[in-house]
């Protein structure tokens, strides 16, 4: 029977303190990230990490000195490989630590699969972040020799088994049934510069259907809810609003607030140190009510389901092609990741996971 390599893609984090600057250094000497000639960005990375890295590591150190990402991701992988069965195997590719592309592609080659799938572990695409972890996996991939067919699940942001996970939680955060306006749940996500999406990006335009799936899934007429975004840094003008601001008014309003972290599937740095301590404190000093955040989906069934049935749609392996391979953005919105199919030589097929069900 033909084998099939699952290779999941994250973003990765430091895994001791002394990981933190050159972790840095890889984010920020990303082309998706800082898009300026090489010669410059290298010393601009070096610079910008090193002034990071203090407030980082401080970050880390309430972590316990480490990211939890690898840990979250490594349980999704055997969740997901216990899901998908026999003549399959599940593989990590982080983007900027390790086990980085590099070492996931020759791990894929040693174990020689007919098929690849590649499934990119951040629901609404972004050229920032899958858009680059697809661009970095073809590169290790010709360079270790792996050449085999290779699908890609592009985004998921509507996927039915995924919005049925985050309704789930949510629905266990707001209890029996508040029937009063002083709930609000802020849907928050990364935020990224406004002349990215100004490019033609689509993660914000995702960002809000998935909220909006949502809110159509949990049918509770009386939710007031908003999207917002969080972890801004640097002078650029970023998408908003804020989750900061959106807390802010929630406290003047005295109202109770219930935070879903909307485009990240694992708990790290941005979910339990920002989310959980930093801004928890910001809404007592604002006058929330009573602040609560819904966990990340991690290896909620809903959510591994959702996984394990786009992998199985976007693989060439038998499975007859759906709808899921159809373009699910506005065509204004110029860096679908279908559009990295038409640039490819190397994916077989892009599958926009949202349509899948």
């Amino acid at each position: 029977m033909a084998r099939l390599a699952v290779v999941l893609m994250n973003l990765g984090g430091p895994d001791k303190l002394a990981a933190v600057q050159p972790f840095l250094f890889n984010l920020f000497n990303d082309p998706a990230i800082i898009n300026v000639p090489r010669f410059f960005r290298w010393p601009l990375a070096q610079l910008i990490s090193r002034r990071r890295a203090p407030v980082a590591k401080s970050i880390y150190e309430q972590l316990g000195g480490a990211s939890p990402l690898l840990e979250e991701t490594n349980a999704q992988a055997a969740a997901l490989e216990v899901k998908l069965g026999d003549n399959c195997r599940v593989f990590i590719s982080m983007r900027y630590w390790h086990p980085r592309s590099y070492e996931a592609a020759k791990a894929v080659l040693d174990y020689n699969p007919d098929r690849i799938v590649l499934v990119p572990l951040y629901p609404q695409f972004s050229s920032t972040t899958t858009g680059s972890s697809v661009d970095d996996w073809k590169r290790a991939a010709k360079k270790v020799g792996l050449l085999k067919p290779t699908a890609l699940v592009g985004c998921y942001p509507t996927n039915p088994d995924f919005i049925a996970a985050h309704s789930k939680l949510i629905r266990k955060k707001l209890g029996s049934s508040p029937k009063d306006s002083r709930t609000k749940v802020l849907f928050s996500a990364h935020g990224l510069p406004e002349k990215i999406i100004s490019r033609g990006d689509p993660y914000q335009w995702q960002v809000e259907q998935t909220a909006a799936a949502i809110v159509r899934k949990l049918d509770y007429a009386w939710l007031e809810w908003e999207v917002c975004y969080q972890s801004r840094v640097g002078p650029l003008r970023w998408i908003g609003p804020s989750t900061e601001d959106a807390i802010t008014r929630a406290g003047a309003q005295n109202q109770e607030v219930v935070v879903v972290p909307i485009a990240f599937v694992s708990e790290h740095s941005e979910t339990l140190v920002e989310l959980d301590m930093e801004y928890a404190a910001l809404a007592r000093r604002v006058g929330v009510a009573n602040y609560k955040r819904v966990p990340t989906l991690g290896v909620s069934d809903d959510f591994i389901s959702a996984l394990s049935a786009m992998v199985k749609t976007a693989s060439p392996l038998g499975f007859p092609p759906s709808v899921a391979a159809a373009r699910m953005c506005p065509l204004s919105l110029s860096l679908c990741c279908k559009a990295l199919e038409s640039r490819s030589t190397s994916l077989t097929k892009v599958y926009c996971g949202g349509n899948n069900g």
